[in-house]
């Protein structure tokens, strides 16, 4: 993945995940985590039309999670083109309307590999370049002589 050892080694990583106004019920967001983590990482942007969900392991497995037609019929609703659910949730995708699963690419992952392959942008996105500001100048006064009547 190209993550640097040390800068792991040498770095504090806090997640945290406010009770708010979002539901949240179960493991089912551990690989999106770790996906997010690795962006931060690595410095790779998340693709913005892709959703992921999924119970991760010590591993990197992939395990089922629950409410797969929710969260799936929620990321057609967000406008997401890609799904990544873990292999052992592909029977779940059968309870998800037809017209719905046409309009999606559903994707099964045994591992986080399956997922990091396509969620992560190919390299980190190239900052904005600073704004060409030319410094400051004096207005030009010409030469004294110019300036003098004759």
């Amino acid at each position: 993945l190209g993550i640097d050892h040390d800068k792991i080694a040498n770095s504090d990583l806090h997640i945290h995940l406010p009770q708010g106004a979002i539901k949240k019920d179960g493991p089912s967001a551990g690989v999106a985590l770790t996906c997010a983590v690795v962006s931060s990482f690595t410095k790779r942007p998340i693709r913005n039309d892709v959703a992921i969900t999924g119970e991760i392991d010590l591993r990197g497995n992939a395990l089922p999670i629950g409410g797969v037609k929710e969260k799936v019929l929620a990321a057609h609703r967000a406008g997401i083109k890609i799904v990544f659910l873990p292999k052992r949730n592909e029977k779940d995708v059968l309870d998800i309307p037809d017209e719905v699963k046409s309009e999606l690419d559903i994707r099964y992952m045994s591992k986080i590999d399956d997922a990091l392959a396509v969620a992560l942008a190919d390299a980190p996105p190239t900052p904005d370049p600073e704004p060409a500001i030319p410094p400051p100048t004096a207005p030009s006064r010409g030469n004294v002589g110019e300036r003098l009547p004759s």
